[in-house]
């Protein structure tokens, strides 16, 4: 019987199906990859939707039992006990944005990164561009500086860059924000090799129309470098909304200029503990944006890696 099945399945085209172990193991692996890097924002939703008891215990499954509790700050406010029982997931939401000014901070994000990635573009395209079809004297040896900036780590370079921007004067401030971060030698990197998958007859045609070559990277390189852009912008977003270290350093007077990283830090007590249901319910509301920009360009940015865009 099931070899008459598997032969009716081959004669109307139908794959068959084929064990092997070491697909089998592939997918288990990164399965298990997979899990191990849910699991902390696993954690962080869940936690934003219990009370402070269940998080202390674990207890309460994933969305936690619901069940009102005394918020004890309202209590210091001389309320009644009665007006100050609420529920764990409005409490810890609505705690979010009334403790701290969260949308400050999600419109400083904005701000930062947005501003870092356009800068960085503008610098980026004309130096790759130059990099990949440019021929000039030192052209291999620039190269290799952009390869060796990539090793530095930005810690070993905090110190100088604070003490500079200390002494103009720039500390707490956009300025101090933005401006360390305006030349991304990874984002020189990535597009160079993008570049040098575009076809030279394509450029000479622009030459031989008129194009001068600022022209040549803004009217033909760029549009061919969606893709890559889309991916570059992941990384250049990611890494900057999610910075805590910079921010840290040069803001330190100035709550209006706090980054959604240093909003954090309003829910982390002193004698009464840590507020870890809204420091969740914060975290989630920051790592959201970034979740779904990356769903919405998820194709391009595929492409962009692959360094397949050009068609």
């Amino acid at each position: 019987m099931s070899d008459t099945t598997l032969s009716s399945s081959t004669a109307v085209g139908l794959p068959a199906f084929r064990f092997s172990a070491a697909e089998t193991l592939k997918h288990v692996v990164l399965i298990f990859g997979s899990l191990i890097v849910l699991l902390p924002f696993y954690v962080m939703v869940s936690y934003s939707f219990k009370s402070p008891a269940e998080i202390m215990q674990n207890i309460g499954g994933f969305f936690g039992a619901q069940e009102a509790f005394r918020d004890d700050y309202c209590i210091k406010l001389g309320k009644d006990v009665a007006d100050c029982m609420v529920t764990p997931v409005i409490y810890n939401y609505t705690t979010a944005f009334e403790k701290a000014p969260l949308i400050r901070y999600l419109l400083n994000g904005v701000i930062v990164t947005a501003s870092i990635f356009f800068i960085q573009v503008l610098v980026a395209l004309p130096c790759a561009y130059a990099l990949a079809k440019l021929r000039f004297c030192g052209r291999e040896a620039v190269f290799g500086l952009v390869l060796f900036c990539l090793l530095i780590p930005v810690h070993a370079i905090a110190l100088p860059l604070y003490i500079m921007l200390a002494k103009v004067g720039l500390t707490n401030t956009y300025a101090a924000l933005i401006i360390p971060w305006t030349i991304s030698v990874f984002g020189i990197f990535l597009m160079r090799q993008f570049f040098m998958t575009v076809p030279d007859d394509l450029i000479d045609a622009a030459r031989m129309d008129g194009m001068n070559e600022f022209s040549i990277i803004w009217n033909v390189m760029l549009p061919t470098a969606i893709p890559a852009l889309l991916a570059f912008a992941i990384f250049s977003v990611v890494a900057h909304w999610n910075d805590y270290f910079w921010p840290r350093i040069v803001i330190t007077g100035d709550r209006s200029l706090f980054t959604p990283p240093l909003g954090l830090r309003e829910f982390k007590g002193d004698a009464d503990g840590d507020n870890f249901g809204p420091m969740m319910a914060t975290a989630t509301i920051i790592v959201a944006p970034l979740i779904v920009a990356f769903l919405i360009a998820q194709r391009r940015f595929i492409e962009g890696i692959t360094l397949s865009g050009m068609k």
